[in-house]
């Protein structure tokens, strides 16, 4: 006979820390999901318009799926954003619009997503919520690279300082 955390994972209870993880996962992502759209409005090339599409996917999923698993435990889920009026480029102020390049190194500097999973893989006695954010973080990742080539691509990468000459190492 097992006891409470044998057998199906789905039935197991959540611990205090899963259960925090999965609530700061479902409110990070709904407000990523606000601002993406929004970038999406200002954003005028259409190679970023293609990764922006990915991140609201995702942000979508990580929501829907986030919100379940807290549902189905008996948790409430934290509220969701409230819809942004559709804006044209065209309409926005040039003095309050978001440059193409100001957006690529937005959303490439959200690296702290990678972090959040692997540290909810860690504290997960679940497997099934491990398994999530894995899944979770294997695509940011992919994501991540895609950006990565993006402001490769479009010269809007802007590199931390390079060691391009190696110091002599001095003997003593």
């Amino acid at each position: 006979m097992t006891g409470i955390l044998g057998g199906n994972p789905k039935e197991e209870p959540m611990h205090y820390g899963e259960i925090f993880s999965v609530w700061q996962a479902s409110m990070a992502a709904k407000g990523a999901l606000s601002c993406y759209r929004a970038y999406t409005y200002h954003a005028g090339d259409n190679d970023l318009k293609k990764v922006l599409a990915a991140l609201i996917n995702q942000a979508e999923l990580e929501i829907s799926e986030c919100d379940t698993l807290l549902s189905d435990n008996g948790i409430a889920s934290a509220p969701v954003m409230p819809s942004r009026p559709e804006a044209k480029l065209e309409d926005i102020p040039v003095g309050a619009r978001f440059t193409d390049p100001e957006i690529a190194a937005k959303i490439a500097a959200n690296a702290a997503g990678l972090v959040a999973c692997s540290q909810v893989m860690g504290q997960s006695i679940r497997e099934d919520i491990g398994a999530l954010f894995a899944k979770y973080h294997l695509t940011k990742a992919a994501i991540g690279v895609k950006i990565l080539h993006l402001n490769k691509k479009k010269g809007w990468l802007i590199p931390p300082p390079l060691q391009v000459k190696r110091p002599e190492t001095v003997k003593a």
